[in-house]
């Protein structure tokens, strides 16, 4: 048995890692993706929302804490991809998606793929987000709602949201099951549901975020 500093460098202790971080991304992204959508309600209801979070004296710690959870996240994936890599140093003749021949899908197999997709587009996303040009509310708070109409007016970069988003849809509906498999949980009658519960959340997550990123392209912030 691996000492206690080295249980989370073991095959079980990276899975394990990556069901958690997994499941604190996911539940950050239903937390985004609702504040986000108060952008179809009024420039006041989405700006009052981020002025409400921005103004939370815990903002900087949790930020940190995010990053942190996604940076472990990124690695122990990799991690894991590459110690698979390495144990089979011979490719296959004929490659199969991963997963059992009952659990073969897209999504499954291309996970590493589709999650450094994901890491490129918050890189862009950030830049676009949190260094934006300076607008301000009468209140003399960030015009968040401004800044995202700019961004998202360019056809261009609606694509390119609306593509991450299936995406990210993808990698959800196979994380989200993937997560609960590495930490471990199994009941007989939970465990069906909440598999059914983490592809329906998959979808909203993703279906939400490209029904804003359209509504504001196509209205353009008109009432």
């Amino acid at each position: 048995m691996p000492p206690r500093s080295r249980v989370f460098d073991s095959s079980v202790g990276i899975k394990l890692l990556i069901g958690m971080t997994g499941l604190a991304l996911f539940v950050y992204l239903i937390i985004h993706v609702t504040g986000n959508a108060l952008v179809m309600v009024s420039p006041g209801a989405f700006n009052g929302f981020h002025e409400t979070m921005t103004s939370n004296p815990l903002l900087p710690a949790i930020e940190i804490a995010l990053l942190l959870v996604f940076l472990l996240h990124i690695y122990k994936t990799v991690t894991m991809y590459l110690r698979n890599q390495q144990a089979r140093p011979v490719r296959y003749q004929v490659k199969k998606p991963a997963g059992s021949p009952s659990r073969k899908t897209l999504a499954s197999s291309t996970m590493i793929v589709t999650g450094l997709w994901l890491v490129v587009f918050l890189v862009f996303h950030v830049r676009a987000f949190r260094f934006p040009p300076h607008y301000e509310t009468p209140t003399g708070a960030m015009d968040l709602y401004r800044i995202e109409m700019e961004n998202l007016a360019h056809p261009l970069t609606v694509a390119f949201y609306v593509l991450t988003m299936l995406i990210a849809g993808s990698h959800l509906w196979h994380g989200a099951s993937s997560a609960l498999q590495s930490l471990g949980f199994d009941h007989p009658r939970w465990s069906p549901r909440l598999l059914v519960l983490g592809k329906v959340a998959s979808v909203a997550i993703a279906g939400g975020f490209i029904v804003i990123t359209l509504w504001v392209f196509f209205a353009g912030g008109r009432p």
